[in-house]
């Protein structure tokens, strides 16, 4: 087995967000406490919003945070680069038009004087061009395992209960063209049926997934403890990929993800780790409420 050494000078991160709730805050802060505890060795070199201040109270929440932490912060509203220039939106599963193309250039150059090892996009809303790729290694939290549904965190639990899916996870891929086609850099699985699982799976037996949704909605309680487990995950995860990348554990090369041995791998699988982190956070008992709103049973 290489031998893990701790590289002596701090990982810098570039952090790209929209900052548009709470879970962009908790990514954020997951982050900067494990820096000042001295869990990892790295520094956020800065943070990039692609709303300004005074556009939206969570993304003002969100800069306010990243100021609290000192971290130096760019702006480049996406929305008002749009608007300015009368563009139409980006269309979904078409590819990027010029003009996007212009609004990345922009933001490059606004941050012409950072160089940073590794860029985490974290609740960031919008889809990275091929040159801004190039630039930089970007990584992308998804809420699922590798070859597991696509979409955002909503999307993906609503096609897991569809499914009738027995596990699910979250990865951390490297950003390419292909959208959420990058190879996959570390992951993390866990199991959906089970202990409490299975009371949850029991409560919508015979039901489809769009049933579930259309009757009650995200207050679903499977619905919510399908949440709650992986969103324990994607902090715990992207704490330890950039630890393992502050370790030399992991790096990247020529667009591959490379072992500390420097040979290419497929994923690094963290599950065991990624378990223990999150082992007393979800043992905290909490009521799920009754989808008619009474409390009936804690997890």
């Amino acid at each position: 087995m290489a031998r893990r050494t701790r590289k002596s000078t701090p990982l810098k991160i570039g952090w790209f967000s929209t900052g548009r709730g709470q879970g962009s805050r908790n990514l954020l802060t997951s982050v900067c406490s494990s820096i000042q505890c001295g869990e990892l060795n790295a520094r956020i070199e800065f943070v990039f919003c692609s709303r300004e201040r005074g556009e939206d109270v969570n993304s003002d929440a969100f800069l306010k945070l990243a100021d609290d932490f000192s971290i130096p912060v760019v702006c480049h509203s996406y929305e008002k680069f749009r608007s300015s220039g009368g563009f139409p939106p980006a269309v979904s599963g078409k590819p990027l038009p010029a003009w996007r193309m212009s609004y990345d250039q922009e933001v490059m150059k606004k941050l012409e004087s950072f160089n940073p090892d590794v860029c985490a996009l974290a609740g960031y809303m919008l889809i990275v061009g091929p040159e801004m790729c190039r630039r930089y290694n970007m990584l992308n939290l998804h809420p699922a395992a590798p070859g597991g549904p696509a979409g955002t965190w909503r999307e993906v639990i609503w096609k897991l209960i569809d499914m009738r899916a027995a596990s699910t996870g979250v990865m951390i891929h490297l950003v390419t063209p292909e959208l959420d086609k990058g190879p996959v850099v570390t992951y993390c699985t866990f199991p959906i049926v089970g202990g409490e699982f299975d009371r949850y799976w029991t409560e919508i037996a015979g039901m489809s997934g769009s049933e579930v949704k259309t009757r009650q909605g995200e207050s679903n309680r499977l619905f919510q403890l399908i949440r709650r487990h992986g969103a324990a995950r994607e902090l715990a995860l992207i704490v330890s990929t950039l630890k393992a990348f502050s370790e030399g554990r992991v790096t990247i090369s020529g667009g591959e993800v490379l072992d500390s041995a420097g040979q290419v791998v497929h994923g690094h699988d963290l599950s065991g780790e990624i378990d223990e982190a999150v082992k007393e956070v979800l043992s905290i008992s909490r009521v799920i409420p009754d989808p008619k709103g009474t409390p009936r049973r804690k997890i």
